[in-house]
């Protein structure tokens, strides 16, 4: 196997164990769960997002793609910028559960959107015929 190919694992890997913990989170938000006050549950999570962006570089300098030079990389990146903003309202800033709520299936469905446009390699995805 390619070093490529063992750091794309890599990052694929730390995206999925990335989206089941702030799933879990959030489901522990939703119902004011004391776990949620973990050590565990206030580190790992920050671990696994370093890996997962660590990655990202690697892979991105392996194989010479760039953002602003690849628009489907450019797309992700700021779909990234988007779901953090709507993680740290979800999950420390909201002031109220709906706004947490809200925030957190967003923050979801942008994560489905970064994972679409990185299968694609398109930055609208969804749209038939886009240019990629």
């Amino acid at each position: 196997m390619a070093l490529w190919q063992w750091v794309r694992d890599v990052h694929v890997l730390s995206a999925a164990t990335s989206i089941t913990l702030f799933v879990i989170r959030g489901i522990w938000m939703m119902r004011d769960s004391a776990r949620l006050r973990r050590r565990w549950v206030r580190i790992v999570p920050h671990v696994v997002d370093t890996l997962l962006l660590a990655s990202a570089i690697v892979l991105a300098v392996l194989t010479a793609q760039y953002p602003l030079q690849q628009p489907w990389l450019t797309a992700k990146i700021i779909g990234l910028l988007v779901y953090i903003a709507l993680g740290m309202v979800a999950l420390r800033r909201g002031r109220t559960k709906p706004v947490r709520v809200t925030a957190w299936a967003a923050a979801v469905a942008v994560f489905v959107y970064i994972v679409l446009v990185a299968v694609t390699r398109n930055p609208l995805p969804l749209v038939a015929g886009a240019a990629a």
